[in-house]
């Protein structure tokens, strides 16, 4: 039952609000007073077929009593005919049949007295019986309803709470899927990496040059060049960066290919040998969101990552030039030796087999996890689905437990339904 109730005067038709104390004890009254008539009106019941068995006794008394009187007549009419003697004997039995009667009429009436007597004590009983069920009907309801209110509140904050945590849980994924892990809190994606590099420029690139390209003299320029050289001053690898990010609002969307002849013209411009689209366009596309993306097939030794790989993409390729450099040494001392250079084309290949076999298991890796996220939403968004569904199960079960009456809990009951049945006759 909710906190207010409307009620509805019979008479003026006028329609107020009673809380749930002041609803009980209207509700408690009219049972109280349905139980009272309905005594009065069994207790009237009983009267009337009291006197009407008296009354019934008493026609068929005063018409035996006639039957009797007509055959005294009948025999005192022969006994005039009789002797003294007889006379007397006739009676002496007709006092004792008399007699006979008048105890049996006692008797009768005895037992109607104690007929009505147990009567009024039975209905006395089924009206103390009556008011102790409709108690404990009330309680075992009161009971019922704090005790579903209780858990459908329980249940409420819970799934409310579990919501909560769903929703914020596919947000920080949905925001993993898009920006994969960077942390861009009030910063742009050139900062972002610029900053990932710096903090591990002293330990793992402490020969590395990693700046911002402002030479614009042959009309463009990249975003950033990374170079490295070893201890002789011998290029180990160089890269031109491009970092492309896009707001989520943007109405007009771009892709990571309107940005690939820029930067193979920025990379051969500056001469460096690798290009690299640092990017979160596409947020969406599969292809660029399972791992490094080769595009060669485009634009010579150019590569597509997620800004998570910035790090990695440095590494890999870095590893590739200090061995290509470390090939160069040896095929330069070859040279200078005038050694077969067949073994050095061996190991060449053997690189590039290695690099590539690396590169294929990293894809697939990379391909792994980012499925692995997409099921990871999809079962979230289930979950988030079937709680919204018990939401609204839990609000039509609310909903049936205010509906709640005491006619329905007695609907298929025929013993409880007689008996309201009787109290509302």
């Amino acid at each position: 039952m909710n906190t207010n109730n409307t009620v509805k005067c019979p008479n003026c038709k006028e329609v107020f609000k009673v809380d749930d104390s002041v609803y009980t004890d209207i509700v408690k009254q009219v049972r109280d007073q349905q139980f009272q008539d309905e005594l009065n009106n069994r207790l009237e019941t009983a009267n009337r077929e009291k006197q009407s068995a008296l009354q019934l006794k008493e026609a068929e008394l005063k018409h035996t009593f006639q039957e009797l009187l007509a055959q005294k007549q009948r025999e005192i009419e022969d006994l005039k005919h009789k002797s003294k003697s007889e006379l007397v004997e006739e009676v002496s039995k007709k006092d004792r049949l008399i007699q006979e009667l008048q105890s049996k009429i006692d008797k009768s009436e005895t037992e109607k007295k104690l007929e009505l007597q147990q009567a009024v004590s039975a209905l006395e009983k089924q009206k103390d019986q009556l008011a102790n069920d409709i108690k404990l009907k009330e309680a075992e309801k009161e009971n019922l309803e704090k005790s579903l209110k209780e858990e459908f509140r329980l249940e409420k904050d819970h799934i409310a709470k579990t919501l909560q945590l769903k929703d914020e849980e596919i947000e920080r994924l949905k925001d993993y899927k898009q920006k994969l892990s960077t942390k861009m809190l009030g910063e742009t994606l050139e900062q972002h990496c610029e900053t990932t590099f710096n903090q591990l420029r002293a330990t793992a690139f402490p020969n590395a040059y990693f700046e911002k390209d402002n030479d614009a003299s042959n009309g463009t320029k990249g975003d950033y060049i990374y170079r490295e050289t070893d201890q002789n001053s011998n290029e180990i690898i160089s890269i031109m960066f491009e970092m492309k990010n896009e707001n989520d609002q943007t109405v007009t969307k771009k892709k990571n290919e309107d940005f690939f002849a820029k930067l193979d013209k920025d990379r051969n411009n500056k001469g460096c040998e690798y290009a690299v689209l640092v990017s979160l366009l596409e947020a969406d596309n599969e292809l660029y969101n399972t791992g490094i993306v080769d595009v060669s097939y485009k634009y010579p030794k150019m590569y597509v990552i997620r800004p998570q790989f910035f790090i990695p993409m440095i590494t890999v390729l870095r590893n590739a030039g200090m061995k290509s450099l470390e090939y160069k040494t040896e095929l330069s001392i070859i040279r200078n030796q005038n050694i077969d250079i067949t073994n050095f084309e061996d190991k060449i290949e053997d690189f590039k087999k290695g690099f590539a076999r690396n590169y294929d298991l990293a894809s697939r890796q990379f391909g792994e996890a980012i499925k692995e996220i997409d099921k990871t939403m999809t079962h979230l968004q289930k979950t988030k689905d079937a709680l919204l569904a018990s939401v609204n199960n839990l609000r039509l079960a609310n909903n049936k437990a205010e509906d709640l009456t005491i006619k329905k809990l007695t609907y298929n009951n025929p013993t409880m339904k007689d008996k309201f049945n009787a109290l509302e006759e």
